[in-house]
């Protein structure tokens, strides 16, 4: 699992991203990972994070995910990756595969982890990142449970890990160049709120049929969004975070041989990443002694939410999901 620091919540790995002030007065904070917030600011603040979790018998991971580095920051890059190494983090997630290529070529003691962001989506991927050095896959949410199994079975060696809940995608993550539009016309083009019409191409006026089409056609669309983007990020009275979920897909995703599952979204509150391990490590206890079938219910009932869960919407592997069976 992904996460700890909390007595007794279940995680067994925690990952964070850095920052330090001096890179942030060079080159702006949005230059070494994909998340603006949620990161440390030093490397002090990592080598007590790293002790921390190792007292716990945990390991650190650091996310170095930007798709690509230029040219002119790349030995400061390699340089600062020298120092995390050296401040106790145990792996490097990483995005570019060119930065992947070129830690596997220098030797670092530190384990390689390739970003969801490098869009693996096949063995082949999976193959060429382990010859760079990869140590572990992270898979894109977009991922099926088959194409998963497939690439268990091609490459036993190599751990592969699985999202499992939170922060979902309306693009593939890895591919995704949308435009930011302004607030006022919309904002993300991903959240659709900007304007737009509908016309014929044949240049004849809609007819009533097709305008309810249409607008029946929207109003699912804006449904789905809101499900993808955690249902409005919204609760339960217990504080467990509705929103995109595997939760009843562990029992296959665990016989395939997935080698962790992630909860996604380390910027958010700490509160709802508390809740989120805690939903995974109460399923993972289930199934360790329980029937697939026992398990799946057990996560399906975990927010006593039956509408939200039947919908489908919110499942990352919809191959188990309810409106599919």
């Amino acid at each position: 699992m992904t996460y700890r620091f909390w007595p007794g919540a279940g995680a067994d790995e925690f990952y964070c991203g850095l920052v330090p002030q001096e890179w942030q007065a060079r080159f702006g904070r949005s230059t070494l990972n994909r998340r603006m917030s949620g990161n440390l600011r030093s490397f002090e603040e990592l080598a007590r994070t790293a002790t921390l979790a190792h007292e716990l018998g945990k390991r650190v991971s650091v996310a170095f995910n930007v798709q690509s580095y230029s040219a002119d920051r790349w030995d400061d890059l390699l340089a600062m990756l020298d120092q995390v190494a050296g401040n106790g983090a145990d792996a490097l997630i990483v995005g570019d595969l060119g930065l992947l290529a070129a830690l596997g070529e220098r030797g670092l003691p530190l384990r390689l982890h390739l970003c969801s962001v490098a869009s693996c989506h096949n063995a082949e991927t999976a193959q060429l990142a382990a010859e760079l050095g990869a140590t572990r896959v992270i898979l894109p949410r977009h991922v099926t449970l088959s194409e998963i199994r497939a690439m268990c079975y091609a490459l036993p060696a190599l751990e592969i890990e699985a999202v499992i809940l939170n922060d979902g995608c309306v693009f593939e993550e890895g591919s995704c160049h949308t435009l930011h539009l302004p607030g006022p016309l919309g904002g993300p083009i991903c959240l659709e709120r900007f304007r737009h019409e509908y016309h014929r191409g044949d240049g004849e006026t809609l007819c009533e049929s097709e305008r309810e089409r249409l607008q029946s056609n929207d109003e699912a669309g804006k449904k789905w969004i809101w499900y993808v983007f955690s249902c409005g990020f919204t609760v339960t009275a217990e504080g467990l975070p509705y929103g995109p979920c595997g939760l009843c897909a562990i029992p296959p995703l665990a016989a395939a041989g997935v080698a962790a599952v992630k909860i996604a979204g380390r910027e958010g509150p700490l509160k709802r990443r508390l809740k989120s391990v805690e939903m995974a490590r109460a399923v993972c206890g289930r199934h360790a002694g329980g029937d697939e079938r026992d398990v799946t219910a057990y996560a399906r009932g975990l927010r006593s939410n039956s509408e939200l869960c039947q919908s489908g919407f919110m499942c990352y592997y919809r191959e188990v999901s309810p409106s599919s069976a």
